[in-house]
């Protein structure tokens, strides 16, 4: 009898976890690695049901100042739970190969707190998932910074070149609009 207590708590442990992972849009399935940092990002944990902005980085870009304006936006909307997330890549040949070294660009030089992402796959073939999914939804990155603006239920609602500062007006009125989405 003791035995089977015991299986009821794993049992529901078990049916919770795989009802929440259905309920994970595709967009957000897998973790990646955090930069500079021992640990991986479950995207789904973390993001889902969250308005959110992804943006493809990279160190030695001339559109690198843009995440001054990207810490700002952050740092404007977080407290309605506006989540950024910056992915670093070598897609265009502009990031460092050492991780320490686009670390020290994102953290030192720009003060970023959003979540920043090891360097990965952006485009093509390789692109990592949440790279594979933004492109389904809308299209693959043109060049570093491009911007997706996510709603709460992970869909794209509007993408944004890298000529596009994390001012615009139209960037704002998209990120304004994932904030007002249902969960």
């Amino acid at each position: 009898m003791v035995m089977r207590w015991f299986a009821v708590p794993a049992l529901l442990v078990a049916f919770t976890g795989s009802v929440w992972a259905a309920d994970c849009p595709s967009l957000l399935q897998g973790s990646l690695p955090k930069l500079h940092a021992k640990e991986s990002i479950d995207l789904c944990q973390r993001f889902a049901g969250k308005p959110l902005v992804v943006v493809n980085t990279a160190s030695f870009c001339g559109f690198a100042p843009q995440f001054k304006g990207l810490e700002e936006l952050y740092q404007r909307y977080k407290d309605q739970e506006l989540e950024v997330l910056g992915v670093p890549s070598n897609d265009f040949k502009q990031e460092s190969k050492d991780a320490a070294q686009t670390a020290k660009v994102c953290y030192v030089n720009y003060g970023v707190t959003f979540t920043m992402i090891e360097p990965q796959k952006v485009r093509g073939a390789d692109a990592v998932h949440l790279f594979r999914v933004l492109a389904e939804q809308s299209s693959a990155p043109k060049w570093n910074f491009y911007k997706y603006v996510v709603d709460r239920q992970g869909n794209v609602i509007a993408n944004f070149s890298s000529l596009t500062k994390p001012d615009n007006p139209e960037f704002i009125e998209a990120v304004e609009k994932a904030l007002a989405s249902k969960p």
